[in-house]
């Protein structure tokens, strides 16, 4: 008696006329009672919690970013304040000259802590082609990176992302990657620095492309991104983005095939339903795939679509929460 009298006291309930069935019956819990020994056995039934965490892609704000109605020292707060999210994914568009300014990476740094926000990593664009068939131009490619590099490790990231781009035959492309990203990623270990690759268009949006020149590398910091999108291989152009996508990769296949590399995963969404699925991506059947590979880690939201950007990102942190939930 004494042990279910503290127990009570416990949830607040031991005082006079309280009844903890109905209480427990209006939480949806469940109680079953053995009159005969004065026993009450609680049993409640608790909401599954989601296999990953969820993280913001700065991209997904990069229409206010780019016309300076936000600035990037201000992100991490606005994670936090605005969408409730507590861990960021920059892009080095947004502090393409910071690299080196640890006076900026500080107050960054600061404003990440003021909030409890984490810092994720840094998506690299516009320092040089990783698989440039010149093998002086590839150098140069990894080296601008190495500033990258550093400024994640000063930041408490655990990776990079970058491209895997390159002109020329498949094989050739592949071998010119596996010598840039190997080189990076040699530079990176020492300082505890992923290199991972997205799915970015071209052969790396090809899933067995991409893992292997990845397996390749053989490095165990050097991985993949899986994108949910992205898996445009050939454009009706050749160009990389502009013009319309004439063949596309399975990108289901895509994203099973890349999980074993993963170190991070990018929930790309442009369109919803009037039931808030994602109208290219069936979220109910990407999700499991990223769960039976046993990935916990961050997914981050990278919302690219019509919708006002601030409703696109509370769009997608819904459908991530919905469908994570019964993956």
């Amino acid at each position: 008696m004494n042990a279910r009298r503290d127990f009570l006291k416990t949830l607040g309930l031991a005082t006079a006329g309280y009844s903890l069935v109905p209480l427990l019956s209006a939480c949806g819990g469940k109680t079953t009672s053995d009159a005969t020994n004065d026993s009450t056995t609680m049993i409640t039934s608790t909401a599954p919690e989601l296999f990953f965490k969820i993280s913001l892609a700065e991209w997904s704000l990069h229409k206010m970013l780019f016309d300076k109605k936000l600035d990037n020292l201000d992100f991490p707060a606005k994670a936090k304040n605005d969408f409730g999210i507590s861990a960021v994914e920059y892009v080095n568009q947004f502090f393409a000259d910071k690299a080196k300014d640890t006076s900026y990476l500080s107050e960054l740094k600061k404003r990440c802590d003021d909030n409890g926000v984490t810092s994720v990593l840094i998506m690299i664009d516009r320092e040089g082609e990783m698989a440039d068939l010149d093998a002086k131009k590839r150098n140069t490619a990894v080296e601008n990176h190495y500033k990258w590099v550093e400024a994640a490790k000063f930041l408490g990231c655990h990776s990079i992302r970058v491209n895997c781009f390159g002109v020329g035959t498949e094989e050739e492309v592949a071998k010119a990657g596996t010598d840039g990203l190997r080189k990076l990623s040699e530079f990176a270990q020492p300082l505890g620095i992923n290199v991972i690759v997205e799915n970015h268009g071209g052969y790396s949006s090809k899933g067995t492309w991409l893992t292997g020149v990845i397996s390749a590398v053989g490095l165990p910091n050097c991985g993949i991104l899986p994108d949910f999108g992205n898996f445009c291989v050939r454009r009706e152009k050749g160009d990389m983005w502009e013009s319309p996508c004439v063949e596309e990769y399975d990108r289901y296949k895509g994203v099973e095939e890349m999980m074993p590399f993963a170190k991070g995963v990018s929930a790309k969404a442009y369109g919803f339903d009037a039931n808030g699925n994602c109208i290219e991506t069936d979220y109910a059947r990407m999700l499991p795939i990223v769960k039976k590979a046993g990935y916990t880690g961050h997914i981050g939201i990278e919302y690219e679509g019509s919708l006002p950007e601030e409703e696109g990102i509370r769009a997608t942190k819904a459908l991530l929460e919905r469908v994570g939930m019964i993956a």
